[in-house]
């Protein structure tokens, strides 16, 4: 069934309002969604800071897990890997 009078320029006029109302918020929401993406970029670390998050560091041979500093956490070049060919010889 189909609306018996259907006034299609009053309906628009009627409809404008609240459209332009919704498309103003998606706006308002775009707006803020960026700002927030920008300063949570802009607030990591800057050049040459130390971070003050811990980090997990695991041992390969007992498999202990503890929380060190970022500081004093291992890097690629201090991880040896040992791998089972190289055992053997």
């Amino acid at each position: 069934m189909s609306a018996p009078d259907t006034d299609v320029p009053t309906q628009k006029k009627r409809h404008r309002p609240p459209l332009l109302g919704m498309w103003a918020g998606l706006g308002l929401v775009a707006i803020l969604f960026l700002g927030w993406l920008f300063m949570t970029v802009g607030a990591g670390t800057e050049d040459g800071a130390e971070s003050e998050t811990p980090v997990t560091q695991m041992d390969g041979a007992s498999g202990q897990v503890e929380q060190v500093s970022p500081a004093d956490a291992a890097t690629s070049d201090d991880v040896t890997i040992n791998s089972p060919a190289a055992d053997a010889d």
